[in-house]
């Protein structure tokens, strides 16, 4: 079973612009188009709350500003730890001539508690999310450069 999602967009920004967006906990939580979130840090999790979507509880696993940044989901079925079940997004920023490639890897699906039809049917949902989240993303920080 695949473990991973891994897509990359090329953003005509500087890696600061781009920084500003991807190490915004939670900022890939929309339908298409960037918004704002309300963003609580309880219990050594970030708490992002979507008007549309709900409340994503999330850790900042690692961070290495400004050319990587990486979060961990965490289930949000039953009880929620910062050490409990997720998946890992990582993004990164490679500079290139007139921008940045930004980067992202979500994996660790194999070590949800899903049945395997629910995991498939949670990697194809999330693999075209991502190819539309990077959309935003470029979108969003180039109208902002």
């Amino acid at each position: 079973m695949q473990d991973a999602i891994e897509d990359r967009i090329d953003i005509d920004a500087t890696p600061a612009a781009v920084w500003k967006l991807v190490s915004e906990p939670g900022w890939w939580i929309n339908d298409g188009t960037y918004r704002e979130h309300l963003i609580e840090e309880r219990d050594g999790m970030v708490i992002v709350t979507d008007p549309g979507h709900g409340v994503f509880p999330l850790v900042i696993a690692d961070s290495d500003e400004p050319r990587y940044i990486a979060f961990r989901w965490l289930e949000r079925d039953g009880a929620v730890r910062a050490d409990g079940p997720g998946t890992l997004t990582e993004f990164w920023l490679d500079e290139r001539p007139g921008g940045v490639t930004l980067r992202v890897r979500e994996s660790g699906f194999a070590s949800l508690d899903k049945p395997e039809a629910d995991l498939l049917a949670h990697l194809a949902d999330n693999t075209s999310g991502w190819r539309q989240e990077l959309d935003v993303a470029r979108r969003h920080v180039e109208a902002n450069a």
